[in-house]
């Protein structure tokens, strides 16, 4: 009976040195254990086994447990969180950030995340990164510095045509119909959202032209007035 008593006393001693943030720590270290594991899980049902990586049809039966479309902007707000590098596909690593920052670990929470998602990069503060994002996220090879017209404009209407459906609408037109420019550099991606922030529109009143603006801008102001004309 002794041995049994001083067996215990240890343990009993031992739980009651313990003190509540000892006790919170660890019931939170495996919590986030857990959360974690279920991130993985969840990363698993969509991943390629010979990659080890969520790949474009990945994405697709994401998309479709999402309930939303590939091409949605959310979706590219997806990759934005995760900071993903490679355009469809997503690495565990950046799978496990862009969650555990939603707080997301089914499929259930991940879709209800989704509008929070879409209001946070919705501030001003955080989308012209997301804008920035949305470039580079589409340069596809290496070296590349430039995209074509066709998927600038596939991109401009995605990730501006709800803000500036006017500029975007008049932008893409203009695009599609001069002949200088075969492909759109950061440099002109980038101006033309401060364009849209700063010019009034379709006036042009505030447009000064000796100002650093692209080239570009300067041909679709006057691409523009020529029609108004």
């Amino acid at each position: 009976m002794r041995r049994g008593s001083s067996k215990k006393a240890p343990s009993s001693s031992s739980s009651s040195n313990s003190s509540p943030m000892d006790l919170f720590r660890s019931a939170t270290g495996k919590a986030a254990t857990k959360e974690l594991e279920r991130i993985d899980q969840l990363y698993y049902t969509y991943a390629n086994e010979s990659s080890g990586m969520i790949d474009p049809e990945g994405i697709e039966y994401l998309c479709s447990d999402l309930e939303v479309e590939h091409t949605d902007v959310r979706i590219l707000m997806l990759a934005w969180k995760m900071q993903a590098e490679k355009q469809g596909y997503f690495t565990l690593e950046e799978w496990r950030k862009g969650l555990k920052a939603l707080r997301a670990d089914t499929i259930v929470k991940l879709k209800k995340a989704l509008p929070e998602l879409e209001n946070e990069v919705r501030r001003p503060s955080n989308y012209v990164d997301f804008y920035s994002y949305a470039f580079r996220y589409c340069l596809t090879e290496e070296k590349q510095k430039s995209i074509d017209i066709e998927s600038i404009c596939e991109l401009l209407e995605l990730v501006l045509g709800s803000q500036y459906h006017q500029q975007v609408d008049m932008f893409i037109q203009y695009l599609k119909t001069q002949i200088d420019y075969k492909v759109i550099n950061m440099d002109q991606w980038m101006g033309f959202y401060r364009f849209c922030n700063e010019i009034s529109f379709p006036d042009f009143n505030n447009y000064d032209e000796e100002l650093a603006w692209p080239l570009i801008l300067d041909n679709f102001v006057e691409w523009v007035k020529s029609k108004q004309s």
